[in-house]
């Protein structure tokens, strides 16, 4: 009866001090703790979202929602670890107490939480030196997220509280200057961007995606792994999401960054994210079954909610880096008897058991799995290594032996700091300690999401460690191409983009060539020798010349023999016909040196064919223009002889001006300036001479004859084509003589010819100045002159001469001339009274009396001169009366 009695008070006493165990902190901030001679405040966001944080317009109190599963097993390792400390030695006769709070992952909350924890008598005072602040709780671990460690940690600095975190990575936090209270049992987020490049580039993977968060630890890491990649990765896309959950905008921001995600070429995606917003763009995918390689970040490779998805397996392969995990002796079996231990109080047990009983009443409406198997418990690791490590610290603060601790426990948080800093313990087998940053250095532990069935599970497949600078991965995997750039073949080199790492294939340039694959620049051909572009290789230059065999000299020599052909045809008709009227008319003489001059002008042409030589070279332009000088030279005789005939309405400027008429020393002093030119060109001048042209470009080197001096061959062609423009003034100034008497006409048109085709020929022929062509084109403006000159001046008259013969008759010609006599508008006929014989006109008709007509002014000894007398004393009759007429018609209008 007795013994039954004293188990019933020890219950109620028990009772009791379960009921008086209190929180001076509002519920609301404080779910969890337990009292004891030290301590130590958790900071875990065991709820994830606040509801409508957006729309807080009053400071009133947070309301939190979405239980999450990670950070409650946290909390509870933290709990664990304390309670397995309390009944271990390290701290004999100290027990550590313990305050859980519940940011909720609001910075503006977790402030809040602070305060009341540093609160003495729930006032937090405001002294000028803390160095004897002495506050209820002494040391904080958390917060998991690294915008809520920043937050936390700035205000921390003024008290100088240890502050030890298990997951914030963000490498703003090793600066002791700002954050001096501040330590990690994690590495920097520095190493995980080393760590992701390394396994990035393991893979030869290049052409990335990156989506991260908005906040402290988003862009930081993100700016950590731009700078460490850097001219290794290129990051096709980089999106940015906002890491609240309840945010306003949050789907747009998903569907947008899912979108990105599906158009981009990249593969492979890192994702910088809360393991919240993971889910939602796994979703996206899976929806529209689109599939990548996924790179997790620290923050949610190890989430096991996110491996029991729905169709999870049709998103890809998925990689990251967990920070180096481990299990916890017997957490396990505290997880299936979970309860607050005697002397504490848990709220978020409660609720948790709370909502599984809703899941076993109404399992379409549960929102929380069972934490037996949802999770991966050596997330916990983290938070029994911290709880170690402080413990340490207050080990070698407090004094501590095997037996007992001497120092005080109602100590300044600043004295902890400086204990924590130097620690140095083994635990489960691996050693740990602080680096001078307040980080540990151990490494990350490669993971890989295998499929099992319909799910995920997550296996450590690799390792990285911070000694050794470099992944080390277990298995082999098959690699997926995710290049931004396909592989460059021979003859084309590298070109980086505006992305250092990505490269355009672009080809060699001429000159030089690449012989393999994917080379960073070109190479350049030895003397001697060139390349085209994109060539692997480089090849000896070819001669290019007007070859006999090729296309363009066939066709010259074939226009040349045609015109050459016609020439001595020309010659033929001309000698055999030389007393017909229009022979006559064209001089014989002239005609003859006319073609003779054509004749060496074709030749010329001959003389651009073939591998220039320095006879070649001087033929081609000494015979053309010796030749064409002589035919221009023969028509401006004719053209002179023209002209005098339109002077005799002038008869003392006509007397004046024949003197200058003497055909034969006219062409040779005419030729001979020419030929003058020459001389000085070839000899006192530099003169033409073969020469190798390269454009600059292409394996084409031109042998070409060089005029040697520009100046000796703009004075030849200019001196032919002064001759020309004199041609063509005289002709124009007769065209008013009778046309059977003159050709004007014919050499107006020759002439316009000749100077419209050497026009045109100076700005082609410099523009091909250093090819082939610009033989071709001297060559055909030389063809198309001598052309224009035959076909003026020798076919009309050939085909006069031997088809139109009725036309070539005097008879004919008489009757032309006077129909000309009664178009008085028409008439060039002078008809001058006083009966006097004009010594230079050769023409007296009796039947006329003392009139003279006076119809040409050609000279009596020019052998082409024709006596009207003649064909007036043939066709006397025919005419007589109607010059009679005429003369009668101007008598009457001289009286007047």
């Amino acid at each position: 009866m007795k013994s039954h009695l004293e188990v019933c008070v020890l219950a109620v006493m028990m009772l009791s001090m379960g009921l008086w165990v209190r929180c001076d902190i509002p519920s609301s901030l404080c779910g969890a703790y337990m009292e004891g001679d030290v301590n130590i405040a958790i900071f875990n966001s065991i709820h994830s979202k606040v509801i409508d944080l957006h729309k807080r317009t009053r400071p009133q109190p947070f309301v939190c929602t979405d239980f999450d599963l990670v950070t409650f097993l946290q909390s509870l390792g933290a709990i664990f670890t304390i309670e397995e400390i309390n009944n271990s030695m390290l701290l004999p006769g100290i027990k550590l107490g313990y305050k859980v709070f519940d940011p909720c992952a609001s910075p503006t909350k977790a402030l809040h939480c602070v305060e009341h924890l540093l609160a003495i008598n729930d006032s937090l005072p405001a002294l000028s030196d803390y160095s004897d602040f002495r506050p209820p709780v002494k040391a904080l671990l958390g917060e998991r997220y690294s915008e809520l460690s920043i937050a936390i940690a700035k205000l921390l600095s003024l008290y100088l509280c240890p502050q030890v975190s298990t997951q914030s990575s963000a490498p703003v936090l090793s600066d002791k200057l700002r954050y001096p209270s501040f330590m990690r049992v994690i590495p920097s987020d520095i190493y995980q961007a080393q760590a992701l490049v390394k396994l990035i580039s393991h893979f030869s993977w290049n052409w990335v995606g990156v989506v991260y968060g908005d906040d402290d630890y988003g862009r930081a890491a993100y700016q950590s792994f731009v700078e460490e990649s850097a001219g290794k990765i290129c990051a096709d896309f980089e999106k940015m999401v906002p890491h609240y959950l309840d945010h306003v905008d949050i789907e747009k921001y998903i569907k947008d960054a899912a979108k990105t995600i599906r158009e981009s070429s990249a593969k492979v995606v890192l994702l910088i994210l809360k393991p919240q917003l993971v889910e939602k763009i796994f979703k996206e995918m899976i929806q529209t079954n689109t599939s990548r390689v996924w790179i997790a970040s620290d923050v949610w490779s190890l989430y096991r909610p996110l491996t029991k998805m729905n169709d999870i397996k049709k998103v890809g392969k998925i990689f990251g880096f967990s920070f180096t995990m481990g299990n916890i002796p017997g957490f396990e079996d505290y997880l299936r008897n979970l309860r607050p231990t005697p002397g504490a109080r848990n709220d978020y047990i409660e609720e948790y058991k709370q909502q599984r009983l809703n899941c076993s009443l109404w399992p379409s409406n549960c929102t929380v799995d069972d934490i037996l198997y949802a999770v991966d418990h050596r997330e916990a690791y983290g938070e029994r290594v911290a709880i170690y490590a402080i413990a340490h610290g207050l080990r070698t603060l407090l004094k501590c032996d095997e037996t007992a601790c001497s120092g005080e426990t109602n100590f300044p948080p600043w004295k902890l700091v400086e204990s924590m800093r130097s620690v140095n313990f083994t635990l489960d087998g691996n050693r740990y300690f602080f680096d001078e940053h307040g980080d540990f250095v151990d490494g990350y532990d490669l993971i890989m999401w295998k499929e099992n069935g319909d799910e995920r599970i997550i296996e450590v497949v690799g390792k990285f460690l911070l000694n050794k600078g470099d992944v080390e991965i277990f298995s082999q995997y098959q690699s997926i191409n995710n290049s931004c750039s396909n592989s460059c073949i021979p003859g084309y080199v590298k070109n980086q983009s505006k992305i250092s790492c990505c490269y355009n294939c672009v080809e060699c340039p001429e000159g030089k060539y690449t012989d393999g694959y994917d080379l960073p620049e070109c190479l350049k051909c030895p003397d001697g020798k060139w390349s085209l572009n994109g060539s692997s290789k480089c090849d000896e230059y070819l001669e290019i010349y007007l070859a006999w065999s090729n296309s363009y000299p066939i066709a010259l020599l074939v226009a040349t023999a045609i015109g050459l052909a016609l020439v001595f045809t020309s010659f033929i008709i001309f000698s055999v016909h030389r007393y017909t009227t229009v022979i006559k008319k064209a001089d014989n003489t002239m005609s003859c040196f006319m073609l003779l001059g054509l004749t060496v002008s074709f030749v010329s042409v001959i003389m651009f064919i073939g591998r220039p030589t320095v006879h070649h070279c001087r033929a081609q332009q000494a015979l053309y223009g010796l030749g064409f000088t002589l035919c221009v030279s023969c028509i401006l005789v004719k053209a002179y002889r023209t002209f005098l005939a339109f002077m005799a309405f002038d008869p003392d400027k006509q007397h004046q001006l024949k003197k200058l008429y003497k055909p034969v020393i006219n062409l040779v002093l005419l030729t001979g300036a020419q030929g003058l030119i020459l001389l000085l060109w070839m000899t006192l001048g530099k003169s033409p001479v073969p020469d190798i042209k390269w454009p600059g470009s292409g394996l084409d080197k031109y042998v070409v004859c060089d005029e040697g001096s520009i100046i000796g061959f703009g004075v030849m062609h200019g001196y032919i084509a002064l001759l020309a423009f004199i041609c063509f003034f005289l002709a124009f100034k007769g065209r008013k003589v009778p046309h059977d008497f003159n050709e004007t006409g014919v050499i107006i048109f020759s002439m316009l010819i000749h100077l419209f085709v050497w026009l045109c020929f100076i700005p082609i022929y410099i523009e091909r100045n250093k090819t082939e062509q610009r033989h071709i084109v001297q060559a055909s403006a030389i063809l198309v002159s001598n052309y224009g000159i035959i076909f003026c001046h020798f076919v009309p008259k050939c085909y006069i001469v031997l088809w139109e013969l009725s036309e070539n008759s005097r008879a004919s010609i008489m009757g032309r001339l006077a129909g000309g006599i009664k178009d008085d508008a028409a008439s060039d006929i002078n008809i001058f009274h006083g009966g006097r014989n004009t010594p230079d006109s050769g023409i007296i008709s009796p039947s006329v009396g003392p009139f003279v007509i006076e119809i040409s002014a050609i000279h009596k000894d020019v052998s082409s001169t024709i006596k009207t007398e003649d064909f007036f004393n043939m066709d006397r009759g025919s005419i007589d009366s109607t010059v009679s007429h005429h003369v009668q018609l101007r008598q009457r209008h001289s009286t007047k």
